[in-house]
């Protein structure tokens, strides 16, 4: 392959004016330095600023702040300082309007980039807006180590394995940020030993803390790399005592060494096995791995705009794919005939069955396996489904999943995603057999360049 000229003269540390010009798919500033695209974490387009590189590629160049010469109208002034010490904080340094309109242009272009059929003229709704910017998430996972013999809880720097002490953090409820720094306290006057990634020893790594608005609860999982959890009786003593808010304490036990990552044992350690959440009015149970959106008060709004693009009637026999412990299906069972779910983790499935009964819920059936082998085995028994919502992870939808939504196509399908990038892979095949009605994205994690989408589609 041979090199672009103009980057084999180029090395780390060189410095020079740069304007950003637009926004990357990953929410970084992207400039052009003689016709080689420049990418810059933390820049916005309008800044005018001195790039110093960090690393020469062929095609590309990747490049970091040195300074700001002159500042964008999208800046926000009062960014928080820890959003260049660590994740989560990406777009912090945005005026919140203006991130909004930079995540339609995240979608916008990844479609350009995968360029699915028709793409041009899609219709992209404006990004619905959080209801809260900051303290909105329901969730962290807190890795936990001893450095140096000093034990810091926190997150990790961005783009490394470094931990970072956190007291505070700007998009993290007050209650579980308390309750975090409360535990790390008790750990320490208990002497419990914390993961040492130096020798790798330690038996605590990780603290999980989930918080239900509605109910002003907390959930905490302690990851542990062996079944032995030293004084844990202790521990929670200290816990109902001190923080009276936590109605569920478990262990999950992982023994592999890869920091932070569940295993697959969850015990519970004391109090309800379950965490309940109000979605709309349904009450949920949540066990300490189940998957729930991040942002509890936007959830609510962003079904409502499922249901929505969904348009779903008595005649609607649903399919609801990647269902989690059953949410989507759940708060629209009353509005349709029937629901069928499928989800690869059993827990969520036991999860979704109770949550049904929960609810008084009597028109759904819940599945365990992958979206792209059950719903095929469904199809061979008879059962027929007409209108379809998947909500799949980060990866996208299954390719055989896709083939057989191509082969045996519905009328109404909802396509509710997470990451622009693989949403617009996947619409390059389902476009074969599905017109795109339009596009709607929501905010549900602000000061990020997350963006969640939710596609109308119907049956060509």
């Amino acid at each position: 392959m041979h090199t672009n000229n103009i980057t084999q003269d180029l090395k780390v540390g060189d410095r020079f004016p740069l304007t950003i010009k637009r926004i990357g798919i990953n929410g970084e500033g992207i400039g052009f330095f003689k016709h080689v695209i420049v990418f810059v974490p933390k820049a916005v387009p309008e800044d005018i600023i001195v790039c110093e590189i960090t690393d020469v590629h062929d095609r590309f160049l990747n490049g970091r702040i040195h300074k700001i010469r002159q500042a964008s109208r999208f800046r926000n002034p009062d960014a928080p300082e820890l959003a260049n010490e660590v994740g989560g904080l990406e777009f912090a340094h945005i005026n919140y309007k203006d991130q909004l309109n930079f995540k339609s242009n995240i979608l916008r272009e990844s479609l350009e980039k995968y360029k699915p059929y028709a793409h041009d003229k899609y219709m992209i709704k404006p990004t619905v807006g959080s209801v809260q910017q900051e303290k909105y998430r329901n969730k962290a996972q807190f890795p936990i180590q001893e450095i140096d013999g000093e034990i810091r809880c926190g997150l990790y720097k961005t783009g490394t394995q470094e931990l970072v002490d956190l007291t505070e953090m700007p998009t993290q409820m007050d209650l579980t940020m308390n309750a975090m720094r409360k535990i790390v306290q008790m750990v320490k006057d208990l002497k419990i030993p914390v993961f040492n990634p130096e020798n790798k020893s330690g038996i605590l790594g990780m603290i999980v803390i989930r918080e239900s608005v509605e109910f002003n609860q907390l959930q905490i999982t302690f990851i542990t790399r062996s079944p032995k959890f030293i004084k844990e009786h202790q521990l929670i003593e200290r816990i109902q005592k001190e923080i009276p808010e936590v109605s569920s304490i478990s262990q999950n036990i992982n023994k592999e060494d890869k920091a932070g990552v569940w295993g697959d044992e969850t015990k519970l350690l004391w109090g309800d096995q379950y965490l309940q959440e109000d979605i709309n009015g349904y009450l949920f149970n949540f066990s300490p791995r189940a998957f729930l959106q991040l942002n509890s008060l936007q959830t609510d709004k962003l079904y409502d705009l499922v249901t929505e693009a969904l348009e779903p009637n008595q005649r609607d026999i649903l399919l609801d794919a990647y269902c989690g412990v059953g949410t989507i299906g759940i708060t629209m069972a009353n509005k349709v005939k029937h629901v069928y779910g499928i989800e690869i983790i059993p827990e969520a499935i036991e999860d979704a069955k109770a949550n049904a009964k929960l609810n008084e819920v009597e028109n759904a059936d819940y599945y365990v396996g992958s979206t792209d082998e059950v719903y095929p085995e469904l199809l061979k028994d008879g059962k027929e489904v007409n209108a379809i919502v998947v909500d799949p992870p980060r990866t996208g939808l299954d390719n055989k999943l896709i083939t057989t939504l191509i082969k045996n196509p519905v009328n109404k399908l909802v396509y509710v995603s997470c990451n622009p990038s693989t949403l617009a892979k996947d619409l390059v095949r389902l476009t074969d057999e599905y017109r795109v009605v339009y596009l709607q994205p929501v905010d549900m994690f602000p000061q990020t360049p997350h963006v969640e989408t939710i596609v109308k589609m119907v049956r060509r």
